[in-house]
């Protein structure tokens, strides 16, 4: 029988949308069944479009930067897609996959994706602006699974 890993993803930053699909591609790499519980803001991963997608500097003081910005630099209008713009690079650059592809690899690997209905209805998302695929359901469907997993995350 294989492993089972249920990862819920709940942040919808680039930042935060590397870990869930990077942990579900490997996992299923590794011939473990997968499901990503995509919630809140999660939700963004599973747009069709992914170009909304950015990284604040705001906040985020584990973020390496070439010299220390004063929190005011940080507030300036526009400093989100620079921030973005430079981590895009620095991902490139060490040859880490596009969250497209890393979203895609998923896909390929059978890793279930599910969007929360809750919060597809709170925030009153028509579903034709999400990616083939995905499945709808609650948390209680999700916890069907994640309570049977080996390995269970919350990003």
């Amino acid at each position: 029988m294989a492993k089972k890993m249920a990862i819920i993803a709940s942040k919808g930053t680039l930042d935060m949308a590397y870990p869930p699909f990077i942990l579900a591609s490997t996992a299923a790499a590794l011939g473990y069944e997968v499901q990503i519980f995509f919630t809140f803001y999660g939700l963004q991963l599973l747009r069709k479009d992914l170009s909304s997608v950015m990284i604040s500097p705001l906040a985020n003081p584990a973020m390496p930067m070439p010299v220390p910005m004063p929190v005011f630099v940080q507030m300036l209008p526009g400093m989100e897609s620079v921030a973005t713009m430079m981590m895009k690079q620095k991902l490139k650059k060490h040859g880490v996959a596009s969250l497209q592809e890393l979203r895609d690899l998923c896909i390929e690997a059978d890793v279930k994706l599910i969007a929360c209905q809750m919060t597809v209805d709170l925030f009153e998302f028509d579903k034709s602006e999400f990616i083939n695929g995905v499945e709808w359901g609650g948390a209680a469907m999700f916890m069907g699974f994640a309570g049977e997993t080996d390995v269970c995350l919350f990003v």
